[in-house]
Order: C-alpha cells, then structure tokens, then sequence
C-alpha cells in the first residue's frame, strides 16, 4: 500500500516514532502502562496552562463524539439548560446528543462562514435565567472557521454561566489558556494538533465543577465524573482501553514539545494554511472563509466552476500522494484540505504544484 500525505483534520499523517510505538503490546493493569496514563494527564495540563489544584484530565475511550456526549451527559443535569451556539454540522451534533440525552437546551445557530453576534446571545441570556451552560465549538472543521472562544469566555463570565468548549480541532494546535479563558470543559482528540492516533479523547475539566456531577450521567460507559473517579486514584482506567493509542499518544505529545510547544506548531500550521490558500487563489480556487476567520487547521474551498468534478480531483491527487476531504456544506459545492499533522511547507508546494498539473490536464 502506498503511503500519502492525509490532509483532513484527523486522522491525519503522524511520524514514524509514533507508530513504532504501537508496535509493543501493554497490559491495561500494568503500573508502567498507568504510569503513561498519568503522564499524560499531567501534560495536558501543562499544554493547557492548568494547575492540578484548580483542573484534572479524564481520558475517554472512543471516538471524539464519544468524549463530547461523555461531557454533555455528564457535565449537565436534567435541571439545568444549555446554551448550544452552532455554525456547523460538528455543533448541530451537539444538538442532536441534546435531544438523544433529553437535556434541556436552547439552540442559538448563524451562518456557516458568520460568527455567533454578542449582542444576541447577551439578550438570550438576559431573558433566560434557566440557562446555566454556554456550549460552542472552537474550530468548525465543517469550513474551517475559527470561532471566536474569547467573546464567550467573557459571556461566561460576565452571566456566571459554566463553559463548554468542543476543542477538537484546535486544542495543541492554538494558543489557549484555559484558566484565563474561564473554561470549564475542553474537549479534544487524540488524532488531532497534538498528532496521536485515533481511539481516545480528553477533557480538561474545572476539579470542583466535575466534582459536583456525580450521578448526573444517563449512560454507563460515559460517565465522565466515574471515569474520572477511578483514572484518579492511579491511571487505571474504568474499562478495557486502548493500550496501543495511549502508547503513542504519550510519544505525540513528546514530540509536541520538542517541536516547541504549541506556539511553535501553531506557526507551522498557520504557515502551511497562509502558503496554501495563497497558492489556490493562484490557481482559481476561492477559499469559503475569510482570512479574519479562517483557521490555521482545515480549508474550505469552492469549485472553481460547475464543470468541476471532485471525484476526478481526489482520484488525481491521491495517485500523486495526497489524500483531502469532501466539502460538508450541502448548499455549496465545495471541499476541504487540512493542513495539520506531519506536513511542512515542501509538502504544501508539492501539493500546489500537483493541483496546477491536474488543471493542466482538465483544461486540455
């Protein structure tokens, strides 16, 4: 099987070191294998700028949707409401969890390439003392669109409200500091910025916040405040985990580090976004995001015509060494090319020029 570059927002293209971790077999109950569990947590909140005083991090197995609905179901009692903000499908998920768990909520959505207004979501709040939870999601990899996490911080703490970010796509990737921001949740994946494998998520929780949650979870598997409980006591989990992922996630967030933390993979992303968007303008590609809100993690982009076929486009690039992603609007054509992960600057340009071939032939 030949290897391609995976330009989505994870699973994405991770290091050799990475997967060679995957290579030994671990017991779940071993010390050694917890000892990686609680190495881990502490290092997340290093990366999230978090004393172990005021926050904790649960591990939970599955996919990042699990880790949400862990959050969702457990975060928020049936007596008390959420504040759902949406601009894309992967918070319309959160609604939909709403509805599948019976929380009550109220659902405030925009535009897809629109940012929430402050205004309107300050007149909500207002007339709406039910509310006790603000849920949003940071980076809306349906378009790319970075959302704007320091409005709500103060939203949240303006109305005391409890804060609930959906950082999959951003969390190592973006500069946050979560204390300062007031956020009592984080949510993120292990196949994301921090460039691990798929198979768990985490959150990074406010301690006297999940401490007060006991019971409040509808489902065995995702109770965050249990899960929480034992992983505690000496980084064992609940249930059957997967060795194999924590394994090279310990070495992913090694490698983070080295690299220079977040800031530094920031400026990698952020420069690989700058280079692509810059190199399809060129080409007659016009990305769906503005540059103000774009992210530095996924790009959506518009067919440059109606005779633009994106199957034909995929196949091309993906025989050249590129894997990218269909669009998620259903109104627009578009689609989708990431840049996070082990990708760098020459491989952006390789892909441009692979791009400009492909258009090459088309026209011909």
């Amino acid at each position: 099987m030949e290897q391609y570059k995976l330009l989505t927002p994870g699973p994405l293209t991770t290091t050799a070191a990475v997967k060679e971790e995957m290579l030994f077999d671990r017991c779940t109950w071993d010390q050694d294998y917890k000892k990686i569990t609680q190495k881990i947590r502490a290092q997340l909140l290093d990366l999230a700028k978090a004393s172990p005083e005021d926050y904790t991090a649960v591990l939970m197995q599955g996919s990042g949707t699990f880790t949400v609905e862990s959050v969702m179901t457990t975060a928020i009692s049936k007596k008390e409401k959420a504040l759902i903000i949406t601009n894309g499908t992967y918070g319309e998920r959160i609604v939909e969890m709403a509805d599948y768990i019976g929380l009550n909520y109220k659902h405030y959505s925009v535009a897809y390439n629109a940012y929430p207004d402050e205004l309107e979501l300050r007149y909500i709040l207002e007339n709406d003392s039910a509310i006790t939870h603000l849920v949003m999601v940071h980076c809306e990899t349906t378009t790319g669109i970075l959302n704007p996490v320091e409005m709500i911080s103060r939203l949240a703490k303006a109305y005391q409200k409890t804060l609930i970010v959906d950082a999959m796509s951003s969390f190592g990737g973006v500069e946050m500091d979560i204390p300062d921001l007031g956020i009592d949740y984080l949510i993120s994946s292990a196949n994301k910025c921090i460039q691990g494998v798929p198979g768990f998520g985490f959150v990074i929780a406010r301690l006297n916040k999940l401490q007060a949650c006991e019971g409040n979870a509808s489902s065995l598997s995702l109770d965050l405040y249990d899960q929480w409980k034992t992983m505690n006591k000496d980084g064992k989990w609940r249930y059957t985990s997967p060795t194999h992922v924590v394994a090279a996630f310990s070495k992913a967030i090694d490698e983070l580090i080295a690299e220079g933390g977040i800031p530094a993979r920031f400026q990698r992303y952020q420069r690989n976004n700058q280079l692509l968007r810059e190199g399809l303008e060129k080409l007659g590609f016009r990305a769906y995001i503005t540059n103000k809100r774009q992210s530095p993690i996924i790009t959506t982009f518009l067919f440059p015509e109606d005779t633009f076929v994106f199957e034909d486009f995929y196949h091309y690039v993906k025989e050249r060494g590129f894997v990218l992603y269909p669009g998620k609007l259903t109104e627009i054509d578009t689609f989708r090319i990431g840049n996070i992960g082990e990708v760098y600057e020459e491989d952006i340009e390789r892909l441009c020029n692979v791009i400009q071939e492909y258009i090459g032939v088309v026209v011909k």
